[in-house]
C-alpha cells in the first residue's frame, strides 16, 4: 500500500493518536476544549499531503518543500489555518512543532506496522512526505507567529487608549496641586509626582509610537523651519533637572537650521540623552555635539562606558531589546524601545541613527538631512 493510500485510508487513526498528545499539552489540558476543535484542520493538512504524494515532483520543488519554501496552492491553506487556530488556543510555536513532529512520528509507525516500508517506492513516498510535512510546518509557523504579533498590538492599542483618560487626570491633578501648594512644605512632593506622570506619559506615547510601527503605520511629523541647535540647548535644560547628578555638555557648531519636526527630533535627542546617562562611567559627562555637514545635521550624544562588541550595537535599535543598569536607585530595568523610537524619528526625516564604541567611548548619532524630503548623504559611519 502507497503511502498515500495509508494516510487517507487511516486518516481518523491518525488524527486521533495527535488528538491524544495535544491534550496533554499544559496549555490544552486545563481547558475544556472539544474534540473537533483540537482535530481542526489536521484531516485536512493530510489529504493534502496524500494528495501531493501523488503529484508527480521535480528536484527543485523537492528542495523547495524541504525548506518550507513552496508556494501556496490556495489563499490560506489548511496548515496555515491550522496555525492561526492554534495561536488562538494559546499554543507556542513550540507545541505547534511539537505537534507535526508526533504528526509524522505516528503516520510513520503505523504505516510501518501496517507493513508500507517493504512496498515498493517505500523510501521515495518517506522522503516526499517528509519534505511535505516540513512544509507544513513552515506555513503554520508563519501564521501562528503572526496571529500572536497580531493579538500582541491589539492589546498594546487596546491598554495604551484605555490609560490615557486615567493618565491625563493624574496630570491635570498633580498640576493643580502644584499650583494650589506652591513653596509650601509638600511642594517637593507633588513636583515628584508630577515628573513620575510626565515619565509615565513619556513611556505610553513610546508604547503606542511602538504599537503604530508594528502595524506598519508610518510615524507622523509636522515638519517646520527650526534651528536645531537652539532646539537642542532648550531640551538639555530640561533634562539637567532630570539628571541632576550628570554632566550635560552641548557643544554645537555651524548653521543646524532646516526643515524638522522639533518635538519628534528633540523626544529623540531626550532618549539618547537619557540612555547615555543610564549608561555612563560614573562621574563622566554626556557630551551632545551639534554639527552642520551642508545638506545635513547631525546631533551625536556621547559617553564614556564599558566598551560595546560590533554585534551587540547592530541590535541596540532594534525594539523590545533591554538592558540592566544600575542607577542611584539600584537596578533599572529599559523597556527596550527608547532606541527604537529614535530610529523610527530618524527615518520619518529621511535621515539615520547610529551606534559606535570604540576604546570606551560610546556614540549614537542622529543624521537628518536639512530639506524634508532629501536623504541624508552621510556615510553609514560615527
Amino acid at each position: 500500500m502507497t503511502l498515500s493510500d495509508f494516510i487517507r485510508q487511516a486518516s481518523g487513526e491518525i488524527v486521533a493518536c495527535a488528538v491524544e498528545f495535544a491534550r496533554t499539552m499544559p496549555v490544552l489540558a486545563n481547558q475544556s476544549i472539544d474534540v473537533q476543535v483540537l482535530s481542526n484542520h489536521l484531516p485536512i493538512v493530510l489529504d493534502v499531503i496524500a494528495l501531493d504524494l501523488e503529484q508527480p515532483q521535480s528536484r527543485q520543488q523537492s528542495i523547495s518543500k524541504s525548506e518550507g519554501r513552496a508556494a501556496p496552492t490556495r489563499s490560506e491553506t489548511a496548515a496555515q489555518t491550522h496555525g492561526r487556530l492554534r495561536a488562538e488556543v494559546g499554543l507556542t510555536v513550540s507545541q505547534v512543532v511539537a505537534e507535526y513532529r508526533v504528526l509524522r512520528a505516528v503516520v510513520v509507525r503505523l504505516w510501518s506496522e501496517a507493513g508500507g516500508l517493504n512496498a515498493a517506492g517505500a523510501m521515495s513516498d518517506l522522503v516526499r512526505f517528509n519534505e511535505a510535512i516540513d512544509q507544513a510546518i513552515a506555513e503554520s509557523v508563519a501564521f501562528h507567529s503572526t496571529e500572536v504579533e497580531r493579538w500582541r498590538n491589539t492589546l498594546l492599542a487596546v491598554v495604551g487608549h484605555d490609560l490615557r483618560t486615567p493618565l491625563s487626570t493624574v496630570v491635570y491633578a498633580t498640576g493643580a496641586l502644584s499650583r494650589a501648594l506652591r513653596d509650601s512644605p509638600l511642594s517637593a512632593h507633588v513636583e515628584l509626582a508630577q515628573r513620575g506622570a510626565a515619565r509615565l506619559t513619556a513611556l505610553l506615547d513610546s508604547l503606542l509610537e511602538y504599537n503604530n510601527a508594528m502595524l506598519g503605520t508610518p510615524m507622523k511629523i509636522a515638519p517646520t523651519f527650526v534651528d536645531l541647535g537652539a532646539a537642542s540647548r532648550a531640551e538639555v535644560e530640561l533634562l539637567r533637572s532630570a539628571f541632576p547628578d550628570v554632566v550635560l555638555d552641548v557643544e554645537m557648531s555651524g548653521s543646524l537650521s532646516g526643515c524638522f519636526d522639533e518635538n519628534r527630533v528633540r523626544e529623540a535627542l531626550a532618549n539618547l540623552v537619557s540612555n547615555a546617562a543610564q549608561y555612563r562611567t560614573p562621574g563622566t559627562p554626556v557630551r551632545i555635539v551639534g554639527k552642520d555637514h551642508g545638506d545635513n545635521v547631525t546631533v551625536t550624544v556621547i559617553n564614556e562606558g564599558e566598551p560595546i562588541p560590533a554585534e551587540v550595537l547592530e541590535t541596540f535599535f532594534a525594539p523590545l531589546r533591554r538592558r540592566d543598569a544600575d542607577g542611584r536607585h539600584g537596578k533599572r530595568r529599559n523597556l527596550g524601545i527608547g532606541l527604537f523610537i529614535v530610529r523610527e524619528i530618524a527615518h520619518a526625516h529621511g535621515g539615520r541613527a547610529t551606534a559606535d564604541s570604540v576604546d570606551g567611548t560610546i556614540c549614537f548619532e542622529l543624521r537628518l538631512p536639512k530639506r524634508l524630503g532629501a536623504r541624508s548623504s552621510l556615510p553609514d559611519v560615527v
